[in-house]
């Protein structure tokens, strides 16, 4: 009877062991088709992923000076060469001129990049909007 028990109880561990490891296996494999389909989202959409800030400036020469940052904000995918628009508007708020640049750095994911460009804006410039259009994936 022991012998029996003995035997039962083996088999009780062998069972629990495999059952974890297919459990384990499961977790795994759903987190990379979790992890494969998050990277696939984030790459169809990288204006959604990529967020631009700023302000401008006049330097000495009269130029319009624009800082800003780019901030990744996703979780896996990383981006490249973004391309943004510059809007520059007047004190009432009227559109004089678009203009497009790409600025040339790696986004990690999380990662945040200042740039600075320069522009001789149009006469009666107040102030500049920055959007992003598009970016580069790199792909992993």
């Amino acid at each position: 009877m022991k012998r029996y028990f003995g035997l039962l109880i083996l088999a009780a561990v062998f069972l629990f062991a495999c059952n974890e490891h297919d459990s384990s296996q499961q977790k795994k494999e759903s987190y990379e088709l979790t992890k494969k389909e998050l990277l696939s989202k984030e790459q169809k959409d990288p204006t959604a992923f990529i967020s631009i800030s700023g302000h401008n400036k006049k330097n000495i020469v009269g130029q319009t000076v624009v800082k800003g940052t780019l901030t990744n904000k996703a979780s896996i995918a990383v981006f490249k060469d973004v391309d943004i628009k510059l809007s520059f508007y007047s004190k009432t708020k009227a559109l004089l001129e678009t203009d497009k640049e790409t600025i040339f750095e790696i986004l990690e994911p999380g990662e945040s990049k200042d740039f600075k460009t320069k522009y001789f804006a149009p006469k009666g410039t107040d102030s500049v909007a920055l959007q992003v259009l598009s970016a580069k994936v790199i792909a992993h």
